[in-house]
């Protein structure tokens, strides 16, 4: 009997010092969220340095200095922050733990990274007939204009269209227009096209392109 009155004491107690605890957590994650409002400049000559990535390390989430090298994040207390951008050094800041507020302003400066290439060495050809021949056998890739002509031939879309599979939408789509075919001609026989000439027009276009001839695989 006095174990069982101890803990319905216990219950009360904590059941009247939950609200306290639960105010006392808020504030205490209130007090460790803050604000970072800053911009991103260059070392040498402190240029804004716009599209500069700002990631929470270990997070995942992070944000991009605007044009102005602006940038703003909501971040807690004791977290890193890693700022990289092409042609520069990456650089971590890592928030103190005991700043007091919920707003910091920070000014980071970065140092431009130097890409070393690979070496290349030019050499001439030994003589004109040489660059001749190499120029003449040279592959010269197609340019974008080339590729759009060459994906635009009638004979390759036909032939795209005849071998390439349908995907749901399509397929969705043509189950859906025999659906409402056959309740268009519900309750009476659908028309035949044998004396309709634009089908025999179609027939023979599609016999002159060779649609019905076999091809093997």
């Amino acid at each position: 009997m006095h174990h069982k009155r101890t803990y319905i004491l216990s219950l009360v107690i904590v059941f009247l010092l939950s609200p306290f605890l639960l105010k006392a957590q808020i504030t205490e994650f209130k007090d460790s969220v803050i604000q970072i409002s800053g911009i991103t400049m260059t070392a040498d000559s402190l240029r804004a340095i716009p599209a500069v990535s700002v990631i929470v390390r270990g997070q995942g989430r992070g944000t991009i200095s605007n044009a102005a090298g602006v940038f703003s994040i909501v971040v807690f207390k004791g977290d890193t922050l890693t700022f990289s951008a092409v042609g520069f050094k990456k650089k971590d800041y890592k928030i103190p733990p005991n700043l007091k507020g919920n707003n910091f302003s920070l000014i980071q400066l970065m140092v431009e990274d130097t890409t070393y290439l690979p070496v290349t060495i030019i050499k001439p050809y030994l003589s004109k007939q040489e660059f001749e021949r190499a120029f003449a056998s040279m592959d010269i890739p197609d340019d974008a204009y080339e590729i759009a002509r060459k994906n635009t031939e009638n004979a390759k879309i036909r032939a795209m269209t005849r071998f390439t599979p349908i995907d749901g939408s399509e397929g969705v789509n043509m189950y859906l227009n025999k659906q409402a075919q056959s309740l268009y001609y519900a309750g009476q026989p659908p028309p035949q096209n044998i004396f309709n000439p634009l089908a025999w027009a179609q027939f023979i276009q599609a016999w002159k392109r060779g649609d019905f001839k076999r091809h093997d695989d």
